[in-house]
């Protein structure tokens, strides 16, 4: 007994000491603490006392096959339904606070997390969620979802069950303190609603979902409407107060955006984010705007802004040549665009990281420069002597400078001109290529560039197909040039390897889109992975963006650091601002306001059918028939007046 005392008594700081190293909390930071302590009872961006009730209507672009979103085929719908096991806040750089995880657990060094799931969270059938639903979805979305999970949760080496609500991630990558954090984001599907049904097949039955919404109705390709579960079982969970606000969200495809601004306008739908500045300066001059009925506001955010730009496929030879694609990046003439066409509302954007302190600047110092350091012989020196900046024009819309400069570039790398055509200088090949598009409004913008590229002897044409076609196109890699945006976080992390990766380069629907194969770059993410903290984080992320910049890979575009909103005014909204900018996601119907609407509206006799904007909700179907049949009439009298005259 006495071999046993002593025993346990060497023993005892052991075990003592390995209990204090775990951290069992109700949320988990990237770095540092997390804003809201134990027991808060609502984020500070929210209104807890939000009335419920009411519809909002939105509208997109294109069309929707499928409601199952969480595979690469179809083009799906949000249905709302599908939860995590932790949920982000919107004021902090990255913190995650439990959903359907009451608590979490997990070592200093971040090795493994443990999640208990909440005993309320339920199913909408009613059925509990359990760890086999955990466990089941991670080895499903991991080995048969989109790729990206693949990519997303490589660092996992193990999900296991240790109790019915009690899962236990294992992670491979020692030092990645974002595996806890991103492995709470995984999306929480019933195993038992998937037992008959082929998880590879695209679906039009809204699969079952625990959320605060769910489909109640809708016609494929053409409108579908999300009602909030009255017995959602998250309801009153301090993450869950004040937001989810509506009892209905009905979301309307429209061909395109003219389509959905006339909607708008004539108040079938209501709200838009306005994504084209032409159409924010020249579109909402209506009287519903002049009369406070549709508010158009600009509401500026922190949000960073990624990297929007015109992408150049390296898999083709035609970019192979760093050379090449710098010099086309000199055809892009911004401040003509931005003058002409966007009535000066952007700013170029020079970095992956565009608006946020992440960006690259200036030239590198302290661990960004000694990160760099170490893989100087195999980065061009100006990424150490010459910070990355756009080119420049002087707006006039003849960049003769800079045309002349891409000329140089061109003939570096092998290229010259012969009868007016830019050739290979040995094989005497032209220079062509193709830039596709989904959306007819970047042909204004898209054709100048093409001007210029002609200008230096490149066939270079623009090719409009549909929203299906587009995406099969990207998910194969089959494309020349393109536009895209890589939206960025605060907090950037195991995402990157999907965006810029070797491994991601070959992967179908990675979003590698670059086809960027660059070791440098790989030991990079895995280095901003790995940061330890926030400064570390600062540093590593600029190191990469640097050397993605020196790489030339895109031709950057634009941004812009508001939101452009339109709503009719029968809502409302916190008045406390949040970094990430304008989200209805927090508003709610504001019936006093709704009803002072619509007494304005009926009260109004200035407006007449022959109004061309009349701005009233409902009213633009009628306008446009009568329209029509106006016009119609006007056809016919026409041609009775010419038959006459025969």
């Amino acid at each position: 007994m006495f071999v046993i005392a002593i025993l346990t008594a060497l023993c005892l700081p052991a075990m003592v000491w390995a209990q204090e190293a775990v951290i069992v909390s109700h949320a988990i930071a990237m770095h540092g603490e997390p804003k809201y302590p134990a027991g808060f009872t609502h984020f500070g961006y929210v209104n807890p006392h939000a009335p419920k009730g009411g519809t909002i209507r939105v509208a997109n672009q294109g069309t929707f096959d499928s409601f199952h979103g969480f595979i690469p085929k179809g083009n799906a719908a949000a249905t709302g339904s599908v939860e995590t096991l932790l949920t982000s806040s919107a004021d902090e750089p990255f913190t995650e606070y439990g959903l359907i995880a009451e608590t979490i657990e997990y070592p200093e060094d971040r090795s493994w997390a443990i999640f208990n799931l909440r005993r309320e969270a339920r199913w909408h059938d009613g059925r509990p969620i359990t760890a086999d639903d955990v466990v089941w979805s991670f080895e499903t979305l991991f080995t048969k979802g989109l790729p990206q999970y693949r990519f997303y949760y490589a660092g996992v080496a193990a999900a296991e069950k240790l109790g019915p609500r009690r899962v236990k991630f294992t992670f491979s990558d020692k030092g990645n303190r974002e595996l806890p954090l991103i492995v709470g984001q995984l999306p929480i599907l019933p195993r038992h609603y998937w037992t008959d049904r082929d998880f590879e097949k695209t679906t039009l039955e809204p699969p079952l979902g625990s959320g605060p919404y769910r489909i109640a109705e809708y016609e494929a390709g053409r409108y579908y409407v999300r009602e909030r579960v009255p017995d959602y079982w998250g309801k009153d969970l301090p993450v869950n107060i004040g937001l989810n606000n509506f009892d209905r969200i009905r979301v309307d495809f429209y061909r395109d955006d003219t389509a959905i601004r006339l909607a708008l306008k004539s108040g079938d739908i209501d709200f838009r984010e306005e994504n084209q500045a032409k159409a924010w300066a020249l579109d909402y001059d209506v009287p519903a705007v002049k009369k406070g009925w549709l508010n158009k506001q600009l509401i500026q955010h922190q949000l960073p802004t990624g990297m929007q730009a015109f992408v150049m496929n390296t898999r083709r030879s035609v970019f192979s040549d760093l050379r090449v694609r710098e010099a086309l990046g000199y055809a892009f003439d911004f401040e003509w665009t931005n003058t002409n066409l966007f009535f000066s509302q952007y700013t170029r954007t020079e970095s992956y990281f565009s608006n946020s302190e992440l960006a690259s600047r200036d030239l590198p110092q302290g661990e960004e420069f000694e990160i760099l350091e170490r893989y100087r012989d195999q980065l061009p020196p100006r990424v150490f002597t010459t910070p990355y900046r756009a080119p420049a024009t002087d707006g006039s819309g003849w960049p003769r400078d800079n045309l002349r400069r891409a000329f140089e570039l061109l003939e570096e790398a092998g290229w010259v001109v012969r009868d007016l055509k830019l050739v290979n200088r040995d094989s005497g090949v032209p220079m062509r290529f193709e830039i596709l598009l989904v959306s007819p409004a970047f042909e204004r913008i898209v054709l100048p560039f093409a001007r210029n590229l002609k200008r230096l002897g490149i066939d270079a044409r623009v090719r409009l197909v549909d929203q299906t076609q587009y995406i099969n196109r990207l998910r194969s890699f089959d494309y020349d040039m393109f536009i895209f945006t890589w939206g960025q976080s605060d907090s950037p992390g195991n995402e990157q390897r999907n965006f810029w990766s070797s491994a991601a380069a070959d992967n179908p629907s990675s979003r590698n889109f670059a086809g960027i194969r660059d070791p440098v770059v790989d030991e990079l993410i895995e280095l901003v992975i790995s940061a330890q903290t926030r400064e570390s984080l600062v540093a590593r992320t600029r190191a990469l963006d640097r050397v993605l910049l020196a790489g030339f890979y895109v031709i950057p575009q634009w941004h812009i650091r508001a939101d452009r909103v339109l709503y009719w005014d029968k809502f409302s909204r916190p008045d406390t601002p949040t970094k990430n900018g304008v989200t209805t996601g927090r508003w709610w119907y504001d019936a006093d306001r709704a009803a002072t609407l619509e007494r304005a509206i009926s009260a109004d006799t200035s407006l007449t059918i022959t109004d061309t904007d009349p701005g009233r909700p409902g009213f633009g179907a009628a306008a446009a028939v009568l329209a029509g049949l106006l016009l119609i009439g006007y056809f016919v009298l026409r041609r009775a007046w010419r038959t006459r005259s025969l």
